[in-house]
Parts: C-alpha cells; structure tokens; sequence
C-alpha cells in the first residue's frame, strides 16, 4: 500500500503543482544541504511573500525606501518557527518570553550570478544565520550559498563570509520595515552564528513543522486510502 501512495503521489506532482510550502521537500542531505524557495531577488523594489493559504506568490507591500535585499531570500519548505526554535533562541541569546514567528525559517543565499526574478526553488548550502529578534518573536535568518556556486561555494562558514555582506544583511533586516518619523518595530539581531548553530536551527524548524503540520501527509495517504477502498 506504501508504494502504492508513493506512485500515486509522484503522479499528481506530474499534474499539479505542488505547494511552495507544505509541498516541497526539503531535501534528502538535509540540513547540511537544503531547497529553498525562493520570494525575492535584489532587483525587486516590491516585497514579495508566499500566500500561506494558496501558495501563490503575493505583494506584500512596496518598498517604501530604498532597501534592497541584498541576497536571494525566502524560505525552507517543510519548516515552521514555533516552540523549539524559539526554545533555541532563547537559550542562545538569555532573552526569555520569545516565542517563533509562526512562518516557515527564512534563508538568503548568496550567488555571484545575476537571478532576476522569484518564484524558484534554489539548492542551497547553509553556512551561518542571524539570530534576529522580531517584536519578541524569533525571526532567524539561515546564510547560505547557492550549490556551485564558482565563487561562493568555496565559502564553509560565516567567517568564510566578507564582513562587508555580514553588515549590509544586517543592515536591510534591521530597516526594512521601519519609516521615518513613525515608531518602528522592535527588532534586534543578537548573534551572527557559524555553520553548526545553523543546522540545529533548520533541524528545530523541522520539528516544529511535524509537530504543528505532520498531519497533512498522514490525513493525505488516509484520505487516499479510503477512496481506494471505496473504488475498490
């Protein structure tokens, strides 16, 4: 019956298009190698975001200013910040009362090549990440380079990394949402951390995701098996 699903499961992604989110594997070396989605590019001047409900890509607003993200950003598939990632930074960084962001972990990849455009699944290699703090809601941002890359990808860790990027990532996560002359959100960024932090970040998400979404697959191959039977 198992390899019946799986067959079965493999034909519809033939069909339809599988959800960004929820639909997409992350990947079987996982999570020292990871497929990501990707929202946005540096020549967007619109904040772009997957739609949870539809998994279509939606405005989210647009830039106000003149920040420009300066990496391929978006999200891991099959990941969700909840309890154990917000466990995590909260025993990493002494804050207390932090709790996950609810949305899938974000992650910019960093490519010598000129991507133009969103809407792409991109295989990436983490090598660090933010730890950013978002209104009390832990907000990591995983670092990492795009699979061969000719420049990149000789790049192992975050002190692999120029500080020059290390600060203009900051610096775009640190503005992107505030205006000037009204009250911005209170957002902070506590560590930079290497390549080990960032793996057991992803993992956390991974487990936060089977603990809040597992279900879907399971309420999937149930829902299959009792059409089968009725068919049957």
């Amino acid at each position: 019956m198992e390899e019946a699903l799986k067959k079965l499961y493999k034909k519809l992604g033939l069909r339809y298009q599988s959800h960004p989110w929820h639909g997409i594997d992350l990947g079987s070396n996982a999570p020292k190698e990871v497929m990501s989605f990707i929202e946005m590019t540096p020549d967007d001047s619109v904040k772009y975001e997957i739609d949870k409900a539809s998994g279509y890509i939606k405005v989210d607003r647009p830039q106000k200013f003149s920040n420009i993200v300066p990496a391929l950003y978006g999200f891991l598939p099959q990941t969700y910040c909840a309890e154990s990632v917000a466990e995590y930074c909260m025993q990493q960084s002494d804050k207390t009362e932090i709790i996950g962001d609810g949305d899938p972990l974000d992650i910019c990849v960093l490519t010598e090549r000129n991507i133009t455009h969103g809407n792409i699944i991109v295989p990436a290699i983490p090598i660090g990440g933010l730890r950013m703090i978002d209104d009390g809601e832990a907000d990591d941002k995983i670092i990492a380079v795009l699979k061969g890359d000719e420049v990149y990808q000789k790049w192992n860790d975050i002190t692999d990394c120029p500080e020059s990027i290390i600060k203009r990532l900051k610096h775009y996560f640190l503005t992107y949402k505030g205006i000037p002359g009204e009250e911005s959100p209170r957002v902070e960024i506590t560590h930079i951390y290497g390549k080990e932090e960032a793996l057991e970040v992803i993992k956390r998400s991974q487990k936060d995701y089977l603990s809040n979404y597992g279900e879907i697959g399971n309420e999937l191959s149930k829902a299959t098996i009792d059409l089968m039977n009725l068919k049957g």
